[in-house]
């Protein structure tokens, strides 16, 4: 799930509190290492510029002792000191002596050689709770001032989520632009926040007048185009009767009155879509079995002329409480694409209690063509000018309309399975 603005916002504050954390401890870490090193320095060549300096006017001038530093020399000609293990092997200069967790300094002259030994044991102490305290002042100032400019941030952007909440309420047939009215912003609404909900309720009135105007001329079209479909039956129905009428002719006049119950197909289905956002089709209950029969009846004819065999195997077929139209046009659009991309074969309705299958041994549908299958006016065969692409993407909507999930699944060259599921 993608994140808010205002998690985001908290996520980086914290990222640069942790970031700023980790850059204060390396450096005040650092930095003390670096005072440390200094420090014994400066002492170790002020301490051995003392002794040479009374050592020059008293060659009995006494060594530094204490209790943190102990002193050596070693005189030309004079018997060695006793020194520690390791400490004579000991470059000129300041050097880390292991042994002790010790630091010796040693300065070689031509009066002889000054060993300088020290526990930096206090120094070290100190460096470690002036740094410490350094650490934890800075942190601390980092942290209030990264809080504090979170809260500032969050108090900013709570009026852009109070925004985003509201929109995403909102219908897209019919946007409620009326939440956005300046008296319900937020106290803390800017002036761009004011700009932006005054750009969406215009937004919003806007698509409510386009879907609107969609509705009607969907619903308008359809009653109109029902008149003259309704005199074409009536006429071939009277033409049909007469037994004077050669079978060319018949076979003529199956064809419009088929062309028309298409067409009446395809009116139901943009009236049902058109009262989406309206009217939901009355439900009744209804056999499926009766949808099923009533279709096969309408595309038998089609199949005067092929050598496909069309055979319903009923496994439980289901009583609906639902719009038996949308069940009439769903089932129609699929069983009318089998007809029309069956050329031998059969196609097998199977009826059971959770779902309808459609299987036809047809020319098939690659996995590029069921993926935009379902897509407006999508035709993967251009050469049959029967198929419109309308028919999958009517049978698309409806079926999320009404939660009843199709599934298409096909092999090239060997035929195409269609379900439409039952969910309770």
């Amino acid at each position: 799930m993608p994140q808010g603005l205002p998690r985001k916002i908290k996520l980086a504050f914290i990222g640069q509190a942790l970031t700023a954390t980790l850059v204060i401890v390396l450096g005040v870490g650092l930095g003390g290492l670096l005072v440390r090193q200094w420090l014994i320095n400066e002492r170790m060549d002020t301490e051995a510029q003392a002794f040479w300096d009374g050592y020059r006017a008293d060659p009995a001038h006494p060594l530094p002792q204490g209790a943190m530093m102990v002193g050596y020399l070693e005189r030309p000609g004079s018997s060695a000191p006793a020194l520690p293990d390791g400490v004579r092997e000991l470059p000129a200069g300041l050097n880390s002596f292991v042994a002790g967790n010790r630091v010796v300094y040693v300065d070689r002259r031509p009066e002889g050689t000054l060993y300088l030994l020290l526990r930096p044991l206090l120094l070290d102490r100190g460096i470690l709770w002036t740094a410490l305290s350094a650490a934890l002042l800075s942190l601390w100032v980092v942290y209030l001032t990264t809080w504090l400019t979170y809260r500032t941030s969050k108090r900013l952007v709570t009026p852009v989520t109070w925004l985003a909440h509201e929109v995403s309420k909102w219908d897209p047939r019919a946007p409620d632009a009326h939440t956005l009215a300046p008296a319900n912003l937020p106290d803390e609404a800017g002036s761009e926040v004011q700009a932006l909900s005054q750009a969406l309720s215009g937004l919003a009135a806007r698509i409510g007048r386009f879907v609107q105007r969609e509705r009607d001329f969907t619903r308008d079209a359809s009653h109109e185009l029902r008149t003259p479909l309704t005199v074409i039956r009536m006429a071939t129905d009277l033409l049909l009767a007469d037994p004077e009428m050669s079978a060319r002719t018949q076979r003529s006049l199956s064809r419009i009155q088929l062309a028309g119950r298409d067409m009446e197909m395809v009116i139901d289905a943009f009236l049902i879509l058109a009262r989406e956002g309206d009217i939901e089709p009355v439900r009744e209950p209804f056999e499926v079995r009766d949808i099923v029969d009533g279709e096969v009846a309408r595309v038998q004819p089609l199949l005067a002329d092929k050598q496909v065999e069309l055979r319903v195997v009923d496994e439980g077929a289901p009583c609906l409480v639902a719009p038996p139209q949308v069940l009439r046009v769903m089932l129609g659009n699929l069983l009318s694409n089998a007809v029309n991309f069956t050329q031998r074969g059969q196609i097998e309705l199977r009826l059971l209690p959770d779902r309808i299958e459609v299987h036809d041994s047809g020319i098939g549908m690659s996995a590029e063509a069921i993926a935009k299958a379902f897509d407006p006016f999508y035709r993967a065969d251009f050469s049959r000018p029967e198929s419109k692409g309308v028919g999958l993407s009517i049978v698309g909507r409806l079926a999320e309309r009404f939660n009843w999930p199709v599934s298409l699944t096909s092999v090239p060259g060997e035929g195409t399975t269609a379900v439409i599921r039952f969910n309770p």
